[in-house]
């Protein structure tokens, strides 16, 4: 159950920071000219997606020992002309156990785990929907809800993955009134499926 805490603390970590960054770093930091897209690589690139030139990334701070997420890295790429955002954060773990890339007791697990954490931390957090995706053999899960976040309502597709001693949360949140937009975002973190 370790992992479980450590999944939400993880999450938690990268939405408290990276939430309430994105309003201050889309009002402080110029677009950046990029390539058409820009790939991101995640669990030793056993997981990969693009994302437009348009989100520009800025590294979030590394996680502490005091609050559980020892050991997590990650990066939040804000549209400013969306505003939208996609978390990508990574935490090693060093209890020993090693995590198989479709485990789908640890990936049930964290499913349920997530949910109950956001259920607490966001009282107007509701789950839609929850999917299982494969994507070259690493397994994923996939779950869509809505909340209030930043002051707004929002749509969040986060992705819960783990390979070896790595977990791994990607969140996509839009604007509520932005479903097309959330649907390409997710299509693209997905490749399609």
């Amino acid at each position: 159950m370790a992992t479980l805490s450590k999944t939400a603390a993880l999450l938690a970590l990268a939405l408290t920071v990276g939430f309430s960054a994105s309003q201050v770093f889309a009002a402080s930091k110029p677009a950046a000219q990029k390539a058409a897209t820009q790939s991101i690589s995640t669990l030793g690139g056993k997981f990969t997606f693009n994302l437009p030139k348009d989100y520009v990334g800025d590294a979030l701070p590394t996680g502490n020992e005091a609050d559980g997420t020892a050991g997590t890295s990650g990066t939040m790429y804000a549209n400013q002309a969306t505003k939208s955002v996609v978390i990508v954060a990574e935490t090693a773990r060093n209890d020993g156990v090693i995590i198989k890339d479709n485990d789908p007791q640890f990936l049930d697990g964290a499913v349920a785990g997530f949910v109950k954490d956001q259920s607490a931390a966001l009282p107007d957090f509701k789950k839609q929907a929850e999917k299982k995706l494969t994507v070259k053999g690493l397994g994923l899960r996939q779950v869509d809800s809505t909340a209030t976040m930043g002051g707004g309502k929002t749509l969040n597709s986060t992705f819960l993955a783990g390979s070896g001693n790595h977990l791994l949360v990607i969140q996509a949140i839009s604007r509520a009134d932005d479903v097309k937009g959330h649907e390409v975002l997710v299509k693209q973190i997905t490749g399609g499926k």
